[in-house]
């Protein structure tokens, strides 16, 4: 709950504008060109990740059954089956170093999770 509670606010202050006079010492990473913006997005993937054949990141189904069984459905309250309108989201994302164990993870509803992987 703390964690939802947390990652709403934090996407909150994500979605807040800031005032044109607010400096950043951050460059932009948007650009018009998309080629320019598809360089951007591949440089940024993690290259010491084990990755499957087709190129994503492995995961771990056990690391997802030991989440489940710890953390139950907030939905339905069942440690096992699907769990309509939530998913299971890693707290640090797997490519940017965050770990594929319980610990790391969290129930998120689908929209928050759209909403999250548009800034991530």
């Amino acid at each position: 709950m703390i964690r939802s509670l947390i990652l709403a606010l934090c996407l909150l202050a994500a979605a807040a504008p800031t005032s044109p006079s607010a400096s950043s010492s951050r460059p932009s990473v948007r650009t018009s060109s998309r080629s320019s913006a598809t360089r951007t997005r591949s440089s940024r993937k993690c290259t010491s990740c084990v990755r499957d054949n087709r190129g994503r990141i492995q995961r771990s189904a056990t690391a997802r059954q030991s989440f489940k069984k710890s953390h139950p459905c907030p939905a339905t309250g069942k440690s096992s089956g699907a769990c309509n309108g939530y998913v299971i989201d890693h707290v640090v994302p797997l490519k940017r170093g965050g770990v594929d164990e319980p610990g790391n993870m969290q129930w998120q509803t689908k929209a928050a999770a759209k909403a999250k992987d548009k800034i991530e």
